[in-house]
């Protein structure tokens, strides 16, 4: 497996409000009548007025300060003045559905158009420079911010945990990469029974600044201009929402259908039916007897009716007597594998770090003084998706890697960093790239793949949700705390024994701040299941399993049901005997479920409380609600550390209660 680590480092209130109307509309219906033709809007010296799905988006050309008038009347502020200032613009010049100027100081061109139901404004700049814009949450309504960092989180401008520094694990004073270190390309705020989602496709070179400003949480993005990196294009677009939380996801889930980039896992199924078996599976990876023949005879005798069963990139992976025995149980088996890094072939400590011929060192990323960008764990290099693409028609060691690691029948495939967020410009002679195309040659790879196997990689970025039927990552939304402490062998553990390492295995206590910032559920909401759920199966990190935080089982498994999303393990023999029951319960309870919902989309997302200890989600028109009681008292019958599961067809919930089941 991966060894290698990133180098990253309000009052509550009561709301049972269904998620906004466009959670389930389609692309087709999305836009308001008239909002593309005859709502080219209005001009008046530099206050630009555009239609938008709710009201009308007021720009000020001069400034770019964006407000917003909604239907209701209500006057909000989506964004202030860009910062530093722009200079003096030039003249304003009407277009069919908006206005174009410039701002000759910068040497931006500027453009805003009403586009199905959005304001659009893009900016492209004829010079290297940065822009700090959006200037966002600085309207008084604003009362939460919400954040894709993982799956989601929900933030109250005033929360004084999040007010904190970075260090502290709050976000005042930091910054995050919107392509590498968010899950989606988006941000919001709700605003009482209003809100704003604003989305920057432009994701690469931008990046999200937090500020606390009199004990408020805003938010400002920064887009840097540079012509080597192919960022001199910057767009935003902004819609109004309902102020339910999880809206600019369902925004965001919109704006991918209507440009036909939202993929389909019942599609994917009639593709390759063996992705169906990804249905109602947990996903564990398997070491010493769970990698065996006899392991997953174990598992089977237990209960479990799917699993998605992998091993790492070791001298004993599951041999060919084991994946028939997988297959027969209706699992699914899949190696690890990397196409990322490179290292000497005499000395590389991993198989899939040793490549033929001259791959290494002549595919390595070169950073532009020429040396090599450092590969995982600081050993070798990442190699360039380029150099591979290139070769690849003559040489085929793609190819050829892929069909050596599923010689022993495995039909599905986990493909680690290649649909991450970090991507790299190379200024290697002969594969020169930007991270825009860097993006472009691992999606071209990975669509071969997931011709033939169930795919998966980590972390999986919007970007790749079309070739992908599975992502282990995204369902965790990491602190930066996070790397300190696994990067703390003594604590975490490190790679001993070679059967069970103790990274994976050994249980660990987080401290408070890490468990706060992670897994506190008055800050979760489900946006990435927004967004894609029934496009791909979503876990948590790899090194993550469900047994690796034990104070944390009960409301990661409520998160899991809520969210419909699998559990992830690590099982050796003795995880088997100790921890197999427990396993093949909650998988039990959670197959039906998933079974019946996984290729639906999440459709509302609501609390129940004023503290949001009890929360929601339907999916599809009915077809799975779950209620979850993260509290300790009982709401409504159902007690606290419970969930309940309905599906269309029950006459009564499906109830577990997680710590019953904890031996």
């Amino acid at each position: 497996m991966n060894p290698h680590l990133p180098k990253t480092t309000g009052r509550h209130r009561r709301t049972t409000r269904v998620l906004a109307a466009s959670l389930a509309l389609t692309a087709t219906t999305f836009g308001v009548a008239g909002c593309d033709s005859a709502a080219a809007g209005t001009l008046e010296g530099s206050r630009l007025e555009l239609p938008v799905r709710g009201g009308t988006a007021v720009v000020d050309t001069a400034s770019l300060a964006v407000n917003a008038r909604t239907a209701g009347g209500r006057e909000l502020v989506l964004s202030g003045p860009a910062g530093g200032g722009l200079g003096k613009p030039g003249p304003v010049t009407r277009t069919a559905d908006g206005a174009r100027w410039s701002y000759p100081a910068k040497g931006l061109k500027a453009t805003a158009s009403s586009e199905r139901g959005r304001l659009r404004i893009k900016l492209r700049a004829d010079r290297d420079g940065s822009v700090s814009w959006p200037v966002t949450g600085t309207d008084r309504a604003a009362s939460a911010l919400q954040l894709p960092r993982g799956e989601g989180l929900d933030v109250p401008v005033r929360d004084a945990f999040w007010n904190a520094s970075a260090e502290k694990g709050g976000l005042a004073g930091g910054s995050m990469d919107v392509g590498a270190e968010l899950a989606l390309p988006l941000w919001g705020y709700s605003m009482g029974k209003s809100g704003v989602s604003y989305l920057t496709p432009t994701d690469i070179g931008t990046s999200l600044r937090f500020a606390s400003t009199g004990g408020r949480l805003r938010a400002t993005a920064a887009h840097a201009f540079d012509a080597g990196e192919g960022t001199r294009d910057y767009e935003v677009s902004f819609a109004l929402t309902d102020g339910n939380p999880v809206a600019p996801a369902a925004d965001y889930r919109s704006y991918l259908s209507q440009r036909s980039q939202l993929g389909s896992l019942r599609k994917k199924i009639r593709q390759n039916p063996a992705t169906g078996k990804l249905l109602g599976a947990f996903h564990a990876y398997g070491w010493g007897e769970a990698r065996t023949a006899s392991g997953v005879d174990k598992l089977k005798r237990l209960g479990v009716d799917r699993m998605w069963l992998g091993y790492d990139a070791g001298p004993n992976p599951m041999n060919a007597a084991a994946v028939r025995a997988a297959k027969k149980a209706g699992y699914l088996v899949g190696p690890y594998d990397t196409f990322a890094n490179g290292q000497d072939p005499k000395t590389a400590d991993s198989p899939t770090s040793a490549w033929p011929d001259r791959v290494y060192p002549d595919f390595c990323i070169r950073k532009a003084d020429g040396t090599p960008e450092t590969g995982f764990g600081n050993r070798g290099c990442y190699l360039s998706s380029r150099a591979f693409e290139k070769a690849e028609p003559g040489k085929h060691y793609l190819a050829d890697r892929t069909r050596k690691m599923v010689a022993n029948g495995a039909d599905s495939y986990f493909l680690d960093v290649d649909a991450t967020g970090e991507a790299f410009r190379d200024h290697g002679k002969g594969h020169e790239m930007t991270k825009a195309g860097d993006r472009e040659m691992r999606l071209a790879r990975m669509r071969r793949l997931s011709e033939n196997l169930v795919l998966g990689s980590e972390s999986a970025q919007p970007w790749a949700n079309q070739v992908l039927a599975y992502n282990h990552g995204s369902g965790t939304p990491v602190s930066n705390g996070l790397w300190r402490l696994e990067r703390d062998r003594k604590t975490w553990g490190g790679w001993a024994p070679g059967n069970a390492p103790k990274m994976f295995f050994k249980p660990v206590k987080l401290p408070a701040e890490l468990a706060t910032a992670m897994y506190d559920p008055k800050y979760r909401i489900p946006l990435y299941e927004t967004a894609l759920h029934g496009s791909l199966v979503n876990t948590e990190r790899w090194e993550l399993s469900y047994e690796k935080l034990p104070e944390q089982k009960t409301t990661r498994a409520l998160l899991a049901m809520l969210y419909n999303t699998p559990l992830n393990y690590v099982l050796d023999g003795p995880t088997l005997e100790k921890k197999g029951s427990e396993l093949a319960a909650l998988q039990k309870y959670f197959s039906p479920l998933h079974r019946a919902a996984g290729t639906e989309q999440l459709t509302s997302f609501r609390w129940l409380t004023g503290d949001r200890s009890v929360q929601r989600t339907v999916f599809g028109d009915g077809a799975l609600t779950v209620t979850a009681n993260f509290g300790s008292r009982a709401h409504d019958g159902l007690a606290g550390g419970c969930v309940d599961a309905k599906l269309r067809t029950d006459q009564q919930p499906r109830r577990l209660c997680p710590a019953q089941l904890n031996g």
